[in-house]
């Protein structure tokens, strides 16, 4: 008997109650702006079914990340695992789904579903942040002479140095972030892609790509709407960040729901 069939089962939002003969749509499906609320909405059902686990699978995450961040190299190996350590993510809301138990252990489940590919993808988008970084330092570092001119005081003092430059780090930060888009756009829905679809590293991030590009304005809504969010959530000393953070993991596995697969 299928989920569908039985009447013990948790109810559940419109794009979780997909069937599992849905077609995969490896291009992604171009949905309504409306459905960058909707995939908020739904990342919150999925949220309450059990939200101590997310909570400590949250925070198991973020100490894992802030050990990695002052170990020598360790940055480099957190790039490296994070689409390993988001399968897993999607793997527990693919269980929650399914009127399943969400554990802890779905944190780790991505070490045993495809990992090398994912770890590919984490290398993949490591070398383009890299290559993102040099090109906006070299751009940086040709643009600082032209721009200080003849104005530039060895003798200026930190501070007066500083707001000088900051219309052109402004500047800087935006090419970054201009630059960045496309390596974060290719690494979203990558996670699940490989995990559920078996993509090839490659393959799943220019899916994920393609996905994200056809569906522009949901994303800008759901960026608003999550942007509101966090900011309420940093208002109670920050204790907001154990719903919201959580929630943000589990809209990425809804929107690929919405996105990937069309109800046949």
């Amino acid at each position: 008997m299928s989920m569908s069939d039985n009447p013990f089962a948790p109810p559940k939002a419109a794009v979780l109650e997909a069937d599992s003969d849905d077609a995969f749509v490896a291009e992604g499906r171009k949905v309504p702006a409306g459905r960058g609320t909707a995939w908020v909405g739904e990342s919150w059902v999925l949220y309450k079914r059990a939200p101590l686990v997310w909570i400590v699978m949250f925070v198991i995450f973020m100490v894992m990340t802030v050990v990695l961040a002052i170990i020598p190299l360790g940055s480099i190996v957190s790039s490296m695992l994070y689409p390993v350590f988001a399968a897993g993510f999607m793997l527990g809301c693919r269980e929650l789904e399914n009127g399943g138990k969400l554990e802890v252990a779905h944190l780790f489940a991505g070490f045993k579903a495809n990992v090398g590919n994912l770890i590919l993808v984490g290398l993949i988008y490591l070398a383009g942040a890299m290559v993102v970084a040099v090109i906006a330092g070299i751009g940086l570092a040709i643009s600082m002479p032209f721009y200080l001119g003849g104005n530039f005081d060895v003798n200026a003092d930190m501070l007066t140095m500083a707001l000088a430059m900051a219309p052109l780090l402004i500047l800087f930060v935006l090419v970054v972030m201009a630059l960045s888009l496309p390596l974060v756009m290719a690494l979203w829905f990558a996670p699940p892609l490989v995990v559920f679809h078996n993509l090839a590293p490659l393959e799943a991030m220019k899916a994920s790509f393609t996905g994200c590009a056809r569906n522009i304005w949901p994303f800008l809504i759901y960026g608003l709407v999550f942007l509101l969010l966090l900011i309420v959530a940093m208002i109670p000393l920050g204790l907001g960040l154990l719903v919201v953070s959580p929630m943000i993991w589990a809209s990425i596995y809804t929107a690929y729901r919405d996105i990937y697969l069309a109800p046949k």
